[in-house]
């Protein structure tokens, strides 16, 4: 079985959300869902079957499932390419057909057989027997023993394959039929399990496309038209109605308007825009109706960009083998040819040589070497490893990351929504001289109650109500500055210094070195004092960072689309030595692409659209599950469901009790295996001790697994 511990589970999930970045904002959603069986491209659903299939020379296409196009049974392909193909490796039959069906029945008749084993009936004997387990046998084992003989041609002989073939099959010779059987079923369910994971990845593609606009309004001739943004044309101009996407790249020609830029920058704070000023595709108007002049084309716009990107770092993930497929390539030779010897190199030694004794010693030899302990510790071990994960909040998206968590020594955070809250609060009220906080907060909150900006939320959550009961009048917004108006008889202001100093309103020079967001009062002219708003801290970001340069992390950097100042006034408060303000996605992937170039072996951690890319890219991509957007979580590798950065340290924790875990099944295996071997190659080990080297390791595996889950975390 392959390997969930290897990385080309990785490659599976992941090549599950690839897309040519040529092509991205190309694909349609059509293209992506199962009705694209019935189009003339031919991409396919679980159980339509193309093989033979050929794709015109130098057209690069892409396997959803994420299996290497060149495992595909019968279905040959140059090389490096890529078949952009809903099926894995194994036909489950028609689309919507239970995959579970088949090795079920094997299993109720392999528990069948043994039950009529142990009342031996009179008619469970001879051919009825064979022909019983034969049937069990064959539901599941067929495939792989057809992969077995088509993998010869291509010089691929000595796999796991070949290797489950012969012991199962030497099984039967030796009248062990449940042994083969059950060997062959654990194989199965132990694919189906892999199938599972992958299955699960195959939505991310179409979970980022969601994030483009699909629909767009363009003022032409007069009218308001609403088009596919691929038919909008450099110059035209769209029209975005308040909490609409914006589709496309362009300049404002409203007056003004306010963007929620979250998708592109990581800014928790949304932007005032004027006219003249550049608006990208993925941002949402937040207020008026804003107008908008296209400067680019639907697959030139930034939001296309990121998801270019985040195609891109995906395909560079480097692909190993698998582990148990390297182990077979040297292992399955030497046992067979150990099995062959064993048959026949007596008889040049030994009196009175009898050819059917040896043959029987060299299968006992294989069914003891049958590797169903190794296919069932390693998984197992993972799988009990990802159980207790999940247990305290965090979701590893497939086994071999584990690996990969417990290899980082560099790790790479966002800020907004991972080490912060993402929720804007008044952090300070500071009055000026004879000024009554009390009293200008309320004043001021009775004031931004009539905003919906964040920031005015923050102040009138703060007040607590406090100025529901001023009367306000006159109220007037001022672009980009604040609001004006009547509270309670007095003239109020309340928002930058730029509306102080509209309007001649004298205030402390300190107040213009402050770094964080800042609401200044006025009251009848005289400046009152100001509250400071800021995204708070969360409560274990700081322990979070201590904890991981306690297990060894040499490296913790921080990179954000916020403030430089800001940024670097995080970055001290959390004991974090590297950090970065004021970055775009690409600017993002550049730090993380020089981080990995100096050999650094690092997990990146974030929460928006605009991490997507560099989740993608790092070694190991943690999102955040509770605030993170959907296309971050579906390109993350590990998530934490619960948003608390301090679980990464757990993770890796967990990664590292894995590890040993499944360290201790493989030498148990092979220690027993060795002994039992030797035993069965002279004559002393009957199938007993071959269940007993098998099915005996395997339970020993098992359990040592399930203390995984006991383990305090």
């Amino acid at each position: 079985m392959p390997d969930p511990s290897s990385q080309n589970l990785n490659e599976e999930l992941n090549t599950a959300k690839q897309v040519l970045p040529e092509n991205v904002g190309a694909l349609t959603r059509e293209q992506l869902t199962p009705g694209a069986a019935t189009s003339p491209e031919g991409h396919d659903v679980p159980g339509h079957d193309h093989r033979g299939h050929h794709h015109p020379p130098g057209k690069r296409v892409v396997d959803l499932a994420g299996k290497p196009a060149d495992r595909h049974a019968g279905h040959s392909h140059d090389p490096g390419e890529l078949d952009f193909d809903e099926e894995d490796d194994h036909d489950h039959g028609p689309a919507g057909a239970n995959p579970y069906l088949t090795p079920g029945i094997s299993l109720a008749l392999l528990l069948g057989g043994i039950v009529l084993d142990y009342y031996k009936p009179g008619f469970f004997t001879g051919y009825v027997r064979l022909a019983w387990y034969g049937v069990a046998y064959l539901l599941v084992g067929w495939k792989v023993i057809r992969s077995a003989v088509q993998s010869i041609p291509s010089g691929n002989v000595f796999n796991e394959f070949l290797l489950m073939s012969i012991a199962t099959i030497g099984a039967f010779a030796i009248g062990e039929y449940a042994e083969g059987v059950a060997v062959m079923l654990f194989y199965t369910v132990g694919e189906l399990f892999q199938d599972a994971a992958v299955n699960r990845a195959k939505r991310s593609i179409k979970a980022l496309l969601e994030i483009q606009a699909t629909e767009v309004g363009v003022l032409r001739g007069g009218q308001r038209l609403v088009l596919d943004p691929k038919e909008v044309v450099v110059g035209d101009v769209i029209e975005v109605k308040p909490g609409e996407k914006v589709a496309l790249d362009g300049t404002l020609l409203s007056a003004r308007g306010t963007f929620n830029t979250a998708a592109l920058t990581g800014e928790s704070v949304p932007q005032t825009k004027q006219q003249g000023e550049a608006v990208l595709a993925g941002m949402i108007n937040q207020d008026t109706l804003s107008q908008i002049t296209v400067t680019a084309g639907y697959q030139d716009t930034k939001l296309s960009k990121i998801l270019a990107l985040v195609q891109d770092a995906v395909g560079r993930k480097a692909k190993t083998q698998q582990f148990i497929t390297k182990f077979a390539r040297v292992y399955t030779p030497i046992v067979v040819g150990l099995a062959v010897l064993l048959t026949l190199l007596p008889y040049f030694f030994v009196q009175d040589y009898v050819f059917r004794d040896w043959l029987y010693r060299a299968l006992v030899f294989l069914v003891i070497s049958c590797p169903c302990a190794l296919v069932i510790s390693i998984p197992l071990g993972y799988f009990g490893g990802i159980g207790a994960a999940s247990k305290v909040g965090v979701l590893f998206k497939g086994s071999n990351f584990l690996d990969v968590m417990r290899e980082i020594d560099t790790v790479v955070m966002d800020k907004t929504g991972t080490l912060t809250k993402g929720v804007f609060a008044v952090q300070q009220v500071v009055a000026a001289p004879g000024q009554d906080p009390a009293r200008f907060t309320a004043l001021a909150a009775a004031l931004e109650a009539k905003s919906t900006h964040p920031i005015a939320q923050a102040v009138v959550a703060y007040a607590k109500g406090s100025g529901t009961a001023l009367a306000v009048d006159n109220v007037e917004e001022i672009a980009g500055h604040g609001l004006r108006g009547r509270v309670d008889g007095l003239d109020v202001l309340a928002g930058n210094t730029k509306l102080l100093n509209k309007f001649s309103v004298a205030y402390p020079a300190e107040v213009d070195q402050l770094v964080d967001s800042i609401v200044v009062v006025a009251v009848d002219g005289q400046y009152a004092g100001y509250l400071t708003v800021a995204d708070e801290l969360k409560e274990d970001a700081a322990p979070a960072v201590q904890e991981l340069k306690a297990q060894g992390i040499g490296t913790v950097v921080m990179l954000s689309g916020d403030k430089d100042t800001i940024v670097q006034r995080v970055a001290r408060q959390l004991g974090i030595t590297e950090a970065h303000g004021g970055l775009l996605p690409e600017d993002k992937a550049a730090h993380v692409e020089r981080l990995k170039a100096a050999g650094k072996r690092l997990a990146f951690v974030g929460d928006g659209v605009n991490d997507a890319p560099v989740v993608a890219l790092a070694d190991v991509g943690i999102a955040m599950g509770g605030l993170g957007s959907d296309a971050t979580i579906e390109t993350a590798d590990v998530v934490i469901q619960t948003d608390h950065p301090s679980k990464i340290a757990t993770a890796r924790r967990i990664a590292g009790a894995t590890h040993q875990v499944v360290w201790q099944n493989i030498w148990l295996a092979f220690a027993v295996k060795a002994v039992v071997l030797a035993l069965g190659a002279g004559g002393l080990a009957t199938m007993w001790e071959a269940v007993f080297a098998d099915v005996g390791v395997a339970l020993l595996a098992i359990l040592n697994a399930v203390r995984i889950q006991r383990m305090k975390f």
